[in-house]
Parts: C-alpha cells; structure tokens; sequence
C-alpha cells in the first residue's frame, strides 16, 4: 500500500477518528481541569465537546463524499452506511444531551468517553463486510456499553443488571464466533459477498445449518429477541436512564443493520434452504423468532407497572416487528427495516427524555408516577403522547409508516405465495395490543387527578428542547415520511441490491 492509499483510508476513516479523538479530549479535559468544579458544570462541558465532536464527524462525512473498499472489504464506505453513522451519531448528541442533568455519577469524564467510545464502535460495525472486524466491533460496543449501565455505584439494581447484560453478553458473543469460525472454515474467507457465493456453491451442508443458528442466535441477543430477551428488562430498570435510552436507540439501529447485513449478503440465496430441502434456511427460523418476540414482548407488557420495563417488553415487541423486515428480500425492504429502526430509535430517545424528568422530579418511572402530568408539565405530555401513539402505529405519525412500509413490503415477497401474511397477520393484532398498555400511560397523564400537594414540574432547558424537537421530528416524519426513505432507497439503489 503506498502513501496515497494509505492518506485515502485516513481520510476514510476520518469521522471514526474524530469520534475517538473526542473521547480522549473529553476525558482529558473532566480529569486535568475539572475535577473541582461543579458536577452540571462538568456534565455540561463534556456533553458539549460530545456534541462538537459528533457534528464533526457527520460534517466530515458530508463535506467529503467519498465511497470505497479497503482491504477486502475490511471497511465500506458508500452512502447506505453513511447514512446510517449520521443517525448513530444525532442519537448520541440527543443522549449526551439528556445526560446534563443527570446525577448518578461524578466520573464524568469516564462516562462520555464510554459513550463516545461505543458509538465509534457503533460506526466501525456499520462500516464493514469482514467477520473478524464485525466482532471486533460488536466487542467494542459491547464492553462500553457493559460499563455504561453499571455507571451508577450507588445503585445495586445497576450493578446486577449489568452483570446479567454482562453474562448474556459473553454467551452470546460465543455462539457469534462459533458460529463466524464454522462460515470460515467453510468457505475459506471472512468477507461476506464472497463467504455468499462459497456457500451457495456447497448448497445445504449441516455445518452451514448449525453456522447460520449460532449467528442467529448471537445477534438475537444483541437486538433483544425472544428467546434471547431475558437481560433487556433488567437493563432498561437497573441502568442510569441516559445508558438505557443509548442502548434501546444507537444499539439497536447499529444491530439491526449490521444483522441485516450478514444475512441478505451473506446468506441471501439460502433464504429457504434447497428445493428438496428446508434444511440451512433462515426464513422459517427468523419467522418463529419474530412471532415470539411480537407475542410475548407485547403480552408481558400489559403486565408491567414500571414504565421502564414497559419500554423493555415494548423494545422486544418491536424487534420482532423488525425482524418481519428481513424477511422480504430486496432494497425496498431493507429501506423500510432501516426507516422503522430510525424513526423507532429517536422515539425511544425522546421517550426516555420525558422519563427522565419524571424520576428526577417526582422519584419513580413507575405509572402512578405519572398521573396528572397534564396538568403539570403540559408540553412534556404533550410530547409523550406524540411519542407513544408512535410506537403504537397511530397514523399520521413516523410509527405508522413505519410499520406500513414494513409489512407491505413483507407482502410483496416474490416467488412465494404471501408467505408472511400470517406474520403480517399477527403484527397488526400485536399492535392493537401495544395501544393498550401505551393509552393506559396515557390515562395516567391525561385522566388520573394528581396529588393535591403536587406541584409543576421544573423541567430543564436541555431536556425540555430535545424532547420538543423530537416530537416534532416524529410528526414531519409521520407528514412526509419520503424525507427520510427516499434517501435511503436510493443509497441502496446506488448499491444495486
């Protein structure tokens, strides 16, 4: 590789630089010149270098339009997955933000570098086609994201909820690089274009079979799906609220589009096994996973009266909505997958804002705790309402199309005959379940009288502006939803898949 090559890949590798480099300024700077100020003065400064560093990258990646392979697919860039970093990227900006307030920890410094460490993981994941570096990167995310939910010391529920996220964690990513080794043997490479053609060349090999369950089982860990749910729960409870709306957000949008990724690259001609055969095909097994995941997630959140194990269920819920996605292949799909997972995310975020001021203010997520907040903090119930009837798939708002685009491009598969009608089917059902326990939230907030002694809500500046801005975001997306999809379509468009 000679010097041009090399000032290519840097220049490539630019906004992951800039993201890293932000996390050793921040850390510097919290532990050399602030260790004596005020904690909100600490988390202020250091949510702003967060800011600047991450509207850097996005500026650099944008500015200097740039696409290419290196070292065999090593690291990508091409629109699709620029794209995708700009939206990991406003999610951590919108999280640093929400962290402003916060009061569970004085590492504050510690506590932004983790978060931008694990978002360069998040970019470094959705920058590359190689194995070897998807699970460097998923390593990478994950341990910060281990760390981030154990951040309040002060709270045992974080610190056993991070040990569970902790051993979840390392199974999973056992049964990811089990199942990455077998593909290797297999097809002697790591790169998952050419891994796709060794192994429609082998046709259905049992190891191939067992190769594609260890994969699938690891990245459903990872994006929470039934049966591998079990730590998210206790995550979303135990974490500091800003840790728990990064890892229901950022993680997930990465997840899914990495998943994706594998799957309809490396794995697309094996989508139903052979013609003799359902033998090595993922279609049958990511149907039975998406139905579990609609059914239980949405089931056991009725029961919940914590909001933030309510969030949990609901998140399990939606990724079996999402998996519907992988099931119709083409570009369409994958854009309709990545419109849901982004409009999905920022309406967690923005969720979580409000949360936020609820537990600061009040002293609980729990529902009870939210009663009267009409009448307390209007525009925050105004915005909550936005956000839930979202997630429920309450038009005109981006939830709606969301899960519009979804299963109709589900129902639009070629070469069967609507093979996923069921599961169609049985995620409109699912979601008229979700409208329940979403209104019975907003029961507390518009009809429940709140306590005589009640006052008004303080609401911060910063998080009162984020999550006004993201409820407005979720209604233009709901108005005009071809903002965000077109641009997609033709990223993936331009890919030619």
């Amino acid at each position: 590789m000679n010097t041009t090559d090399y000032f290519q890949l840097f220049s490539a590798l630019a906004p992951e630089i800039i993201v890293a480099i932000t996390a050793l300024l921040v850390l510097a700077a919290d532990l050399l010149g602030l260790q004596e100020t005020p904690r909100s003065y600490r988390m202020s400064i250091a949510a702003g270098l967060t800011t600047v560093g991450c509207a850097g990258a996005v500026a650099w990646m944008f500015l200097n339009r740039t696409t290419g392979n290196w070292h065999g697919g090593m690291f990508v860039i091409d629109p699709l997955n620029e794209t995708v970093k700009a939206v990991i990227l406003l999610l951590t900006v919108f999280t640093a933000m929400l962290s402003v307030e916060a009061k569970f920890t004085r590492h504050c410094g510690e506590y932004f570098a983790l978060l931008l460490l694990a978002t360069a993981g998040m970019m470094f994941l959705a920058s590359t086609e190689d194995l070897l570096m998807i699970f460097a990167s998923l390593e990478l995310v994950s341990l910060s994201l281990y760390v981030l939910v154990a951040f309040d010391k002060s709270s045992r529920q974080s610190a056993e909820a991070a040990l569970k996220y902790f051993l979840f964690g390392g199974m999973s990513a056992a049964f990811l690089l089990f199942g990455f080794s077998l593909l290797y043997g297999l097809t002697g490479t790591t790169h998952v274009p050419r891994m796709a053609h060794k192994l429609f060349t082998l046709g259905v090999d049992p190891l191939g079979t067992v190769a594609l369950v260890m994969v699938v089982v690891g990245f459903g860990f990872k994006i929470a799906a039934v049966p591998f749910h079990l730590w998210a729960p206790d995550a979303y409870q135990g974490a500091p609220l800003p840790s728990s709306a990064f890892i229901a957000s950022g993680s997930k949008v990465a997840s899914f589009y990495v998943f994706a990724k594998v799957l309809l690259l490396g794995f697309s001609q094996l989508g139903w096994g052979s013609d003799d055969s359902a033998m090595g095909g993922w279609m049958p097994l990511l149907s039975i996973v998406a139905a579990l995941s609609m059914v239980l997630g949405n089931l056991a959140a009725i029961r919940q009266t914590s909001v933030r194990r309510l969030l949990a269920y609901s998140a399990i819920a939606h990724a079996g909505y999402m998996l519907v996605g992988f099931l119709a292949l083409g570009g369409e799909a994958f854009a309709s997958l990545l419109f849901y997972v982004t409009t999905y995310a920022l309406t967690t975020v923005g969720t979580f804002g409000v949360l936020g001021v609820v537990e600061a203010q009040v002293g609980g997520d729990q529902l009870k705790d939210f009663a009267g907040l009409s009448r307390r903090a209007p525009v925050l119930a105004a915005c909550l309402m936005v956000f839930l009837l979202s997630l429920a798939g309450i038009p005109p708002l981006a939830g709606f199309f969301g899960k519009f685009y979804l299963f109709a491009a589900a129902l639009k598969t070629e070469g069967q005959s609507l093979p996923f009608l069921w599961l169609v089917i049985l995620g409109v059902a699912m979601s008229c379940v979700s409208l329940y326990y979403y209104l019975q939230i907003l029961k507390q907030v518009f009809v429940v009288e709140a306590d005589e002694r009640a006052r008004p809500l303080a609401v911060p500046f910063l998080a009162h502006a984020v999550v006004v801005l993201l409820a407005a975001v979720i209604v233009l997306l709901g108005c005009a939803p071809t903002w965000l999809l077109t641009p997609l379509q033709e990223a993936i468009a331009e890919l030619g898949w």
